[in-house]
């Protein structure tokens, strides 16, 4: 399909209502356009993210029972979930483990893909993501009728959850911290409530907890989507009470509020070399390499000792493989192509707060982001990650004068995939293009924000 360009001054007028508070970004006359390998590789990636989460959740409650987590073999990992609960309050850990969200998983996936010279490269799985109807409007102004109708795919997704119910009652809640992607959540509730759809948003406080279920306005709710971070607890009181509501069945949260659910140590996992045989008895095969190929090989920054004649699974410095984290700060620069990052459930796992990428960075910056990263452990826990170099691509951009450029930068992708009845389907990518001489792709004032055709 070919989008036809859009005028610089029909972009500025669909967009003059704010989508994303206090946010701006370039313009450019058409979409994003991708090969059809590529768009294929997208589809199978949704269905291969679904299936990790699966496994996941067996991986976790295996460790935290202390079961074996292979079918015929007696290997336990009580290890994993300490990794995964490291400094989060037990209400929360235990919540996530009780019967009431057994099986449940996010129904909106997104996972943070960069445009390699050699394909794809998953980043991070969000499993709360922004952008749901930022990506929807700009479909549907970019692509018209050949848009995938994101909100309806919103919907869907979520109505799932409660099959018995016709029409349920959802409301969107937002806390104070992700107060940017209001405006854009409002505009998704807008867009379903003229279609008759009973969806609201508000902030969680908002909220009124009862015995027989979770209340706005008066009005029972049958499903809140959370838009808040888990590590915000403090500032959300009310979460401890939606989680009782959950637990007695009166309320249902998507995502739901699973801790191990939103920690990039998972990927960690995915690449522990003890943990190898049980992702390959949990994934299928095609899922197995496909997740192999596209998440870049991560580690774990534990500081814990290890005894002299050990080393470390990692990356090796010098030609030799690492006796400690401590080696990877005489790493060279050319070694350095690796990013320290927050795992998950803290203020700075989000938003590339944390990034550091040690090929970008002074000697002395490294150094202390791999001193910092095992000084603070486990709150948060950080992980070590291949930097997967984003490859140089042109993409036509507006200047402000109206002229149109041909700009050189680098991509991320970012699909959203709807879960409904076990199928993970692709709705919609936002393109994300940024100049060529950041390191760090995400939202910017001198980026780029397009939907893609797929």
């Amino acid at each position: 399909m070919s989008a036809l360009p859009l005028s610089l001054s029909v972009l500025r007028s669909a967009l003059e209502r704010p989508l994303f508070a206090e946010k701006s970004w370039r313009l450019s006359p058409k979409p994003w356009s991708l090969p059809d390998d590529s768009v294929e590789e997208l589809h199978s990636i949704g269905q291969a993210c679904l299936a990790f989460h699966q496994a996941l959740e067996r991986l976790y409650l295996k460790s935290r029972s202390g079961s074996r987590i292979l079918r015929n073999g007696d290997l336990t990992a009580p290890w994993v979930a300490e990794y995964l609960d490291a400094g989060k309050p037990e209400w929360l850990i235990e919540h996530g483990a009780v019967k009431a969200v057994k099986g449940a998983s996010p129904v909106v996936l997104r996972p943070d893909l960069i445009v390699t010279a050699n394909g794809f490269a998953l980043t991070e799985l969000d499993s709360v993501p922004g952008g749901i109807g930022l990506t929807a409007f700009l479909e549907k102004l970019y692509l018209g009728e050949d848009s995938h109708d994101i909100p309806e795919s919103f919907m869907e997704s979520l109505a799932s959850l409660c099959p018995d119910t016709d029409n349920p009652s959802i409301l969107v809640a937002v806390s104070e911290e992700s107060a940017d992607y209001r405006p854009e959540m409002e505009w998704l509730a807008e867009v379903l409530s003229e279609r008759g759809h009973k969806v609201k948003v508000a902030r969680p406080d908002q909220l009124k907890p009862r015995p027989e279920g979770v209340f706005f306005d008066g009005e029972k709710q049958d499903i809140v989507y959370r838009f808040w971070e888990l590590f915000d607890h403090a500032e959300i009181p009310i979460m401890r009470e939606i989680c009782r509501a959950v637990e007695r069945g009166v309320v249902v949260v998507s995502s739901p509020m699973r801790t191990f659910q939103e920690e990039k140590s998972s990927l960690g996992l995915f690449w522990h070399q003890r943990l190898e045989s049980f992702w390959r008895e949990n994934l299928s095969k095609r899922d197995f390499k496909l997740l192999r190929k596209i998440i870049p090989p991560t580690w774990i920054l534990d500081p814990a000792d290890l005894p002299p004649s050990a080393v470390l699974a990692g990356p090796s410095i010098g030609g030799s493989p690492m006796s400690s984290w401590d080696d990877l700060a005489k790493a060279s620069k050319k070694e350095r192509e690796l990013v320290v990052k927050a795992s998950g459930f803290h203020e700075t796992a989000w938003g590339s707060r944390s990034v550091v990428v040690g090929s970008d960075a002074s000697g002395e910056e490294w150094g202390n982001a791999i001193d910092h990263a095992l000084a603070t452990f486990p709150e948060p826990v950080q992980v070590l990650q291949e930097f997967r170099k984003p490859a140089r691509l042109r993409h036509d951009v507006y200047e402000d004068s109206g002229e149109v450029l041909s700009m050189e930068g680098r991509l991320r992708l970012s699909p959203y995939y709807f879960v409904k009845d076990g199928d993970a389907r692709l709705s919609g990518a936002l393109a994300t293009f940024c100049p060529a001489d950041k390191k760090i792709i995400h939202g910017m004032k001198d980026g780029v924000l397009l939907p893609c055709v797929i």
